[in-house]
């Protein structure tokens, strides 16, 4: 296995130029790569399947303390806050993940095609950590290789193998964590059907019990569970949801801190300043220079 990782983390290096976030020519795979340790820095994990290839990160999702590093991956369910931190990296040995976003549609499909089932444990969590197998890993490695095949080849055969790392997930330890949440008429899967509302609607005031029933969940239900997917409240979420589009708006340079705050849905910019500044440490025009740096 150790060959395998040591492969994958060349090929997929020779195909960026340097330390950041990329797209791939395979659809729905990204790499990063940092080369020192970072601050916490607060971001939302979407439906993912991280592959740790080198480093290690530390996240901290709700009240806990998550480590991973190579040897294992990470599966989000479905888009998370959380604060993370590189914890190790150096330019001989950068930090390196592969990133494959995770499509409901084909684990639905998969779950009816296999028939897999599961037992609702109250512990599982939404974000998760386990130790990668081989196959598994094998899998992520004939992934990998194709980047350095042509188009039509990566066109063909990515959605193949893509299929079988669905596959590899559900059998696996977190595949408990996939069912429920891809699994029509769970909690789960209905707090999803929620987040997806709410990302739509984000800049608009919302009527959160509405919300609830839109999805057949008593208002005392839909808050109990909406917390234990994400770890905080549906009006928290939908908070940070802002805050992150007017961070991602200002990083463009397309916008200032004031017409940022009103394409996101504040009535008042001081409002804004002084939340966006107790979410992410400073300021907004101080953190958006400390960012493009």
């Amino acid at each position: 296995m150790e060959y395998k990782y040591k492969a994958i983390r060349d090929i997929i290096l020779k195909h960026i130029p340097g330390v950041g976030n990329y797209e791939t020519s395979i659809k729905g795979l990204r790499i990063v790569r940092r080369n020192n340790p970072t601050d916490f820095l607060r971001c939302f994990y979407t439906p993912s399947c991280i592959l740790v290839l080198q480093g290690v990160k530390h996240m901290l999702y709700g009240e806990e303390n998550l480590i991973y590093s190579k040897g294992q991956y990470v599966v989000s369910c479905t888009d998370i806050p959380v604060s993370s931190r590189v914890v190790e990296a150096t330019e001989n040995e950068p930090f390196v993940v592969l990133i494959l976003e995770l499509d409901s549609s084909i684990i639905s499909g998969l779950l009816l095609e296999t028939k897999l089932t599961r037992t609702i444990d109250s512990n599982d969590k939404s974000i998760a950590i386990a130790n990668t197998d081989e196959e598994l890993l094998d899998a992520f490695y004939r992934l990998a290789q194709l980047l350095d095949k042509n188009v039509s080849e990566q066109r063909i055969l990515s959605p193949i193998i893509i299929k079988e790392i669905y596959y590899r997930l559900l059998v696996g330890p977190l595949g408990n964590q996939l069912c429920l949440i891809n699994t029509k008429g769970t909690s789960s899967n209905q707090i999803v059907q929620a987040i997806s509302f709410i990302k739509d609607k984000y800049s608009e005031k919302l009527n959160m019990d509405k919300i609830a029933k839109s999805v057949n969940m008593a208002p005392s239900s839909f808050y109990r569970n909406f917390k234990k997917v994400t770890q905080v409240s549906p009006l928290q979420y939908q908070k940070q949801l802002k805050l992150y589009e007017a961070q991602r708006l200002m990083l463009s340079g397309e916008h200032n801190a004031e017409s940022a705050s009103y394409i996101v849905g504040y009535e008042s910019p001081t409002q804004f300043s002084r939340e966006y500044k107790k979410m992410f440490g400073n300021p907004p025009k101080t953190d958006i220079k400390k960012l493009a740096v």
